[in-house]
């Protein structure tokens, strides 16, 4: 039997006995006899402590109130009441009225001192073993308003209600009072200091009636959670008036993050997990009012976020109009830029995860990641069409923080929306692009005097390939001073358009092959040459190592004079390297003068039937598409 009831909601705090309403109940038990007097065996509540040593029995009714042994009074009135039965002494019942509501009142005083307990009764202060008996009597009358009502009398006691409704207003009397003189801490609002004074409260009195309050009732009554009940109803009346008016952002995110991070903290507390069932509880604020304050403080983050990186980059640009190199550390042109925006990112979205319990709602605040993208994007650009000075420095620092951001976006996808983290990568490798095509640009144009012997009689001389390595070695040590990552990125993408710029040479056909003996000798050539360009290109950190295998194959054609066998090497080519056209093929074949039209045919036939039953791949590697060939 639960010692709460869910229509004592709506039951007056007190509701005394008078004695008339006694009387007028006497007279009609007396016309239809009631129930019998109550056993204390039947209805005592087990509690693990000792009866006092007075009894209803040798004790006086007055006694028993002035050692607070409620429990007994109860069973003496019992005993009068249905002594007085027969009895029609207007004076008897009047006094056995009294003596009730007189009893009412003490049990109704004890139960509201529940949460100011002292060891013993000191100073009029309830004791435990005076709640205890209080509670016994309680159930006690609680019981014989059961018998009372299988006997039709309409007239009950009610005290279950009575102390539903007397806990219901003394945790609001106990909340309340804390309105009065409430004085914010330091940075603290006046609302803030409130609701972290209730918290307080709620706090301490839920461990008082686990450490002491607990042990006055029996298991069934759940008095823990039925306290934790009226706290929270209290709290959530308080809090949903506190969030009708217009707050500034300080209070409505410290309300939410209080809702939703401190408030079921509380009953994270080991004593207290086991005895509240949170869920029972419900949540804290209705739906639109937490949707209101949501809106409010991701509105905020996002602001903010947005005027952040809008400092950020706008210093980034003033540091470039006024000429300024970038930081360097440990030899590497280094930009804050990214690191200062990530880390902001980072704490914000974690922070307002916790603060609205919802990662999807937590990563609305992002979406001002992506104009800065495109902003940055734009102030690259510039910098790339003026041209300055401190340009290259500042495109190789402006790789470290596209590395950054990039490795951000795709490692931390949990706190980005799709679209956000797809158009920043996109931006991003734009910018990857427009910056390392702007370091390269320059180093192709000092190199192209030695592209130009490539494919040529010349180039079938050692000394002509070599000048050309002694001066990639040379262009190669003006990127040591990007970031480790981006120098091997930079390098294999140079390494990849030197290779191409090779084959794009060789497929021009100023050198033709007619005999056997200069094909063989080209062979040789290209091999050579793909190995030095592969051990000059791995040593200064690029990974492109499939570039080598593309020379190695057409170095095979030029060498192969039967036709099967370069249909089966060019086969190779197309099925490695999807985009080859036969346009190559034939720039390739033309080169050995002394193949005939239609075995060339038949070679251009074997690549269209290849790239036919070709299944693309995800792997699949892209070279020839950059090279054009008539």
């Amino acid at each position: 039997m639960r010692i709460h009831s869910d229509i004592a909601v709506n039951f007056r705090r007190n509701l005394p006995l008078s004695p008339t309403w006694f009387r007028e109940r006497m007279q009609r038990m007396v016309k239809h006899p009631g129930p019998p007097p109550v056993e204390v065996d039947r209805l005592s509540v087990s509690d693990g402590g000792q009866p006092p040593e007075s009894s209803a029995g040798n004790a006086t009714f007055k006694q028993l109130l002035e050692g607070q042994c409620f429990h007994e009074a109860t069973l003496h009135l019992i005993s009068r009441e249905s002594s007085l039965l027969s009895q029609t002494s207007e004076e008897e019942m009047d006094k056995l009225a009294a003596d009730r509501s007189h009893l009412e009142s003490l049990v109704l005083q004890c139960l509201q001192q529940s949460l100011t307990l002292a060891s013993a009764e000191v100073n009029g202060e309830a004791s435990p073993s005076a709640l205890r008996s209080a509670v016994q009597a309680i159930y006690l009358e609680e019981k014989q308003d059961v018998l009372r009502r299988e006997k039709g009398c309409q007239n009950l006691s009610q005290w279950q209600m009575l102390h539903d409704s007397t806990l219901r207003s003394l945790v609001q009397d106990r909340l309340e009072g804390l309105q009065m003189g409430a004085v914010g801490q330091k940075n603290q609002s006046h609302i803030q200091s409130h609701i972290q004074s209730m918290g307080r409260q709620l706090r301490e009195d839920l461990l008082l009636v686990v450490r002491q309050v607990k042990a006055c009732y029996p298991p069934e009554a759940k008095i823990c959670h039925f306290y934790a009940s009226l706290y929270h109803q209290s709290l959530s009346t308080t809090l949903t008036d506190i969030v009708e008016f217009v707050l500034d952002d300080q209070d409505c995110s410290f309300i939410l993050r209080w809702v939703n991070e401190y408030y079921p903290g509380i009953f994270e507390n080991p004593e207290l997990a086991c005895e509240v069932d949170t869920a029972a509880l419900g949540k804290l604020l209705p739906e639109e009012s937490l949707r209101i304050l949501e809106e409010q403080h991701l509105t905020k983050q996002k602001d903010e976020l947005s005027t952040f990186t809008s400092r950020v980059l706008e210093e980034e640009v003033r540091k470039w109009n006024q000429g300024a190199e970038p930081s360097t550390e440990e030899g590497c042109c280094v930009s804050h830029l990214a690191y200062d925006v990530i880390q902001f990112i980072n704490g914000m979205v974690t922070a307002a995860e916790t603060v609205v319990r919802s990662l999807r709602k937590a990563q609305t605040i992002t979406l001002p990641l992506l104009d800065l993208m495109q902003r940055y994007k734009v102030h690259q650009e510039e910098a790339i069409k003026q041209n300055r000075a401190n340009t290259k420095a500042n495109m190789k620092a402006n790789l470290g923080c596209v590395e950054q951001f990039r490795d951000f976006l795709r490692n931390k996808t949990h706190l980005f929306p799709e679209n956000v983290q797809e158009g920043c990568l996109r931006v991003l490798t734009d910018m990857k692009q427009s910056a390392c095509n702007y370091l390269l640009s320059s180093v192709h144009k000092r190199l192209k005097p030695q592209y130009q012997k490539l494919g040529t009689s010349d180039w079938l001389k050692k000394n002509s390939f070599q000048k050309l390595l002694e001066a990639l070695e040379k262009e190669l040590q003006q990127f040591q001073d990007a970031s480790p990552t981006c120098r091997q990125e930079l390098i294999g993408q140079f390494h990849q358009e030197v290779t191409e710029e090779y084959v794009r040479r060789l497929l021009r056909g100023d050198v033709r092959l007619k005999a056997r003996e200069q094909q063989e000798r080209a062979y040789a050539v290209v091999m050579d040459n793909a190995e030095s360009l592969h051990r000059l290109f791995t040593k200064e950190g690029s990974k492109e190592d499939w570039l080598k295998e593309i020379l190695i194959k057409i170095a095979e054609v030029l060498k192969l004079q039967d036709v099967p066998a370069i249909q089966m090497q060019v086969a190779s080519l197309g099925s490695t390297y999807p985009d080859l056209r036969e346009a190559h093929v034939s720039a390739l074949l033309k080169l050995k003068a002394n193949l005939s039209k239609a075995h060339r045919k038949t070679v251009k036939a074997t690549l269209t039937d290849t790239l036919r039953e070709r299944v693309p791949g995800n792997g699949d590697r892209l070279f020839f598409s950059n090279i054009e060939a008539k």
